[in-house]
């Protein structure tokens, strides 16, 4: 029996767990850390996505086959070369590779010098730089912090004078710490976002099915950014057009120019797309799956899993195809009240097990923990609860169905996930 190590705690993590355990190889599944919703299908252990020693000691001890690394955090640390210089099997890209997340300075030269159509941008690691060019700008700009932070990092002001707001706190009060050290202020774009992802290894590009995520807290989209309250897939807006186009222009030329940077990319690149009037345009790059769209997208996966992993560690990806529920799903973030800014943690949780007893539902847990009969929240976004149906507009019904069965203290949620997909469609499967 293979024996395979999911590292992180969020909905992604339970996701992909959930989805190993549908495999037909029947892998033993372990999880570190874990929430409790891995540990009702895998093992969890008490290592953190960040001890890498500690996983490393634990994956050569346990005689782990394969390790997939979901967190940016320890892939942006090195995390895959620290395996494979101990000669495991590991899923994901090198620390250098992982740069084109951790690094969106670096992110956005590699795009000039690939030629990949995006936002126009500059790049300033001193608040009076930054400060003196945004006081030039008469319209709204985006301002991003440059390093890692979990989704919380992009700010979108409707003027100059918010964006001075925003540097001010990123730079001098450093309200994220390092990752706002220095930062990117690009032009403000408008369109319909689209998420996709790619299973890269090599010069080989497998593309997944699209997803649409909902980054805002609230409903229309208003509100701060947070690390996502929704997501469905597939996306209308991601017609064979668009999909050829981006796998054409953006993930070609990004994957090409990475490999002569000397940072080769293997493992999961999600790209974050804008499209505009002028055609789809490159918000950013992800070295690992995205929260909450993988709980969507795999929802829908029917198709061995380990098996598309195994290929890209093994350098077979060429040979797999993956096969897709004709079916779209919905995946609905049921959050801590006060999120993302401050929130409690350690409120019960009930109603679970009548959701998950709804058709076509699954309840993917991300900030959760548990004990002797009891599940408790333990983040900021809690539940993913997502579900199958016939069109958008049933998956959303049905979604929605099962988030009124399960609460706690505080739950926040959207009551519009997938409203894009319904507008467009009319609620029609795509």
């Amino acid at each position: 029996m293979k024996r395979v190590l999911v590292v992180g705690s969020g909905g992604r993590e339970h996701a992909i767990v959930a989805g190993l355990a549908k495999s037909p190889q029947k892998p033993e599944v372990i999880c570190a850390p874990g929430n409790a919703g891995t540990g009702t299908i895998a093992e969890n252990v008490l290592i953190k996505a960040d001890d890498i020693n500690g996983l490393l000691s634990f994956a050569i001890e346990r005689k782990v086959d394969l390790t997939i690394v979901g967190p940016e955090a320890p892939l942006c640390d090195g995390i895959v070369d620290r395996f494979r210089a101990k000669k495991q099997r590991v899923f994901g890209p090198t620390a250098a590779a992982a740069c084109i997340e951790g690094d969106k300075a670096y992110a956005k030269k590699l795009m000039g010098i690939a030629n990949i159509p995006t936002a126009e941008a500059r790049v300033f690691d001193h608040y009076e730089s930054a400060r003196d060019y945004i006081s030039t700008r008469e319209t709204g700009v985006v301002v991003k912090a440059a390093g890692l932070a979990a989704g919380k990092g992009v700010f979108v002001c409707k003027d100059p004078a918010e964006a001075l707001l925003v540097v001010e706190q990123l730079m001098v009060q450093r309200s994220l710490g390092e990752a706002g050290v220095k930062v990117v202020v690009e032009e403000l774009i408008k369109g319909p976002e689209l998420s996709i992802f790619a299973v890269v290894q090599g010069q080989t590009i497998l593309v997944l099915d699209s997803a649409q995520d909902h980054k805002a807290l609230g409903e229309g989209d208003t509100g701060p950014n947070t690390g996502g309250m929704g997501a469905y897939s597939p996306a209308p807006i991601a017609t064979p057009e668009v999909l050829a186009f981006v796998e054409r222009e953006v993930l070609v030329p990004i994957v090409d120019a990475m490999r002569n940077d000397g940072a080769e990319f293997s493992g999961l690149l999600y790209c974050g797309l804008m499209l505009t009037p002028g055609g789809p345009k490159v918000l950013e790059f992800n070295c690992r799956f995205g929260d909450p769209e993988t709980q969507a997208v795999l929802a829908r996966l029917d198709s061995d899993l380990l098996e598309l992993f195994e290929a890209a560690v093994d350098g077979k990806l060429e040979e797999i195809e993956t096969r897709w529920s004709p079916k779209p799903s919905v995946c609905v973030v049921m959050a801590s009240a006060g999120y993302p800014g401050k929130y409690e943690i350690g409120c019960a949780i009930s109603g679970l097990g009548g959701a998950a007893e709804l058709e076509g539902v699954s309840v993917y847990h991300a900030g959760t923990k548990s004990g002797p009969g009891y599940v408790v929240t333990a983040g900021g976004r809690v539940l993913g609860v997502t579900a199958l149906g016939d069109t958008v507009a049933d998956a959303q019904q049905r979604a929605y169905a099962a988030v009124d069965r399960i609460s706690f203290k505080g739950a926040y949620y959207r009551r519009d996930i997938g409203y894009r997909a319904i507008t467009t469609t009319g609620g029609a499967s795509s």
